[in-house]
């Protein structure tokens, strides 16, 4: 369950940290941020920094219980 709980975190602290990273230019090295469109929205994103926020909040949820 908190795997669940955990994939929206991940998802913000990806769309927080990749917005000013890519909106300058920049790839992000490690990060490979890439431009994503979704129907007529533009947005930045990066599986590796999903995959990590993911797993640091799963992580952080699991310590609590």
């Amino acid at each position: 369950m908190e795997l669940f709980k955990a994939l929206p975190l991940g998802a913000i602290l990806t769309l927080v940290v990749a917005l000013p990273i890519g909106s300058q230019g920049s790839k992000g090295g490690q990060l490979s941020i890439f431009r994503a469109e979704l129907y007529q929205y533009d947005f930045y994103w990066s599986w590796p920094l999903f995959l990590g926020g993911t797993a640091l909040a799963w992580g952080i949820m699991m310590l609590q219980r």
